[in-house]
């Protein structure tokens, strides 16, 4: 598995990370037991970045995330945590003192004295623009609670904001087949300015997984069900903002265009990862077999992979984006 720099921290995370949001059980049920095999599957095959945040479960991801590594002392393990969602996400929500209660809380849910990272957690675009929340974040810095801070972000917009801050570490944002505008701008801002891009929402709620069909269904506790037009939060987190039925038919086409041996999501996964300015992938992993499957993913970035031709999968994702997804989704994110 390739490690790559985060940001300007002196840390190195791997390529391929391990998201954690389905381990709060906010999409369909996770026992502990079955959580925690997936982190263990994750870290034997290489995988040394969790992303959380104290959303996900209502704390419950976290606090898996946090027993699991106290079990496991000296595993080199970054994670990366979110806040800014337990309250409304209004403006004025985003103060020093919301900052500090929300970090103490992820801090007792992980076990940690410091937290090695947290991302302001999809916050207002105004939020993103003001001097004050990267004061309120140095301060948190320098008294010991974070070690650093990125921002998780929705447009590419907000993206650049965040970049061109000096002591951001780290943009989280929607990369994938179904989503290309970061490769206009933001990842080359990020490259240049040494600020670390995790893509997430990689498969696309699991459209890239190249396993749905147009008549696939999911629960009613389902983000896939319940916001699929936007109806909880951002619309774009379901699916990418991809309609459902054109999704599947883009996925087929993709899925139609690998040779034998290689499924969709690894390519997905391998194809992102490959893109320059990229740091690390963080799809999620419900169960052992995904666990592993997206750590492989990562051996086809080696130049003695065989059997994917990146540049010949990049050639048709941007055929199938240019022709059926680009004016629907560039313009909104």
């Amino acid at each position: 598995m390739q490690q790559r720099a985060l940001g300007r921290t002196g840390r190195a995370v791997s390529a391929i990370g391990l998201g954690t949001w389905q381990l709060g059980a906010d999409w369909g049920a996770v026992s502990e037991e079955d959580a925690t095999s997936v982190l263990a599957a994750s870290v034997d095959n290489g995988v040394t970045l969790f992303d959380t945040a104290d959303v996900y479960g209502d704390g419950r991801s976290e606090s898996i995330i946090g027993r699991f590594l106290a079990a496991r002392p000296g595993h080199g393990i970054t994670v990366a945590t979110k806040m800014g969602r337990r309250l409304a996400q209004e403006p004025e929500n985003y103060t020093p003192e919301n900052f500090r209660a929300w970090t103490d809380r992820s801090r007792r849910n992980l076990g940690v004295d410091t937290l090695d990272l947290v991302q302001l957690h999809c916050p207002p675009t105004a939020v993103i623009e003001d001097d004050a929340t990267y004061d309120a974040l140095d301060d948190l810095v320098a008294g010991g609670a974070i070690a650093a801070y990125g921002v998780s972000v929705e447009t590419c917009a907000q993206a650049l904001a965040a970049i061109a801050r000096p002591n951001v570490t780290n943009v989280q944002i929607i990369f994938n087949p179904f989503r290309l505008k970061p490769l206009d701008e933001v990842l080359p801002a990020a490259e240049a300015a040494g600020v670390a891009i995790f893509a997430r929402v990689p498969l696309a709620s699991g459209l890239l997984s190249g396993r749905y069909t147009a008549q696939t269904t999911f629960a009613a506790d389902d983000h896939r069900t319940y916001n699929r037009h936007g109806e909880a939060f951002d619309r774009g987190e379901t699916f990418s903002g991809v309609d459902f039925e054109t999704g599947v038919q883009a996925a087929a086409e993709l899925a139609g265009a690998l040779p034998d041996g290689v499924t969709l999501p690894a390519a997905t996964l391998a194809w992102i990862a490959s893109q320059q300015g990229v740091t690390s992938v963080i799809p999620g992993a419900r169960n052992v077999r995904q666990a592993e499957s997206n750590a492989a993913a990562g051996a086809l970035l080696a130049a003695s992979a065989q059997g994917f031709d990146v540049a010949a999968f990049d050639r048709v994702v941007h055929e199938v984006y240019d022709r059926d997804l680009r004016d629907a989704i560039h313009p909104l994110w």
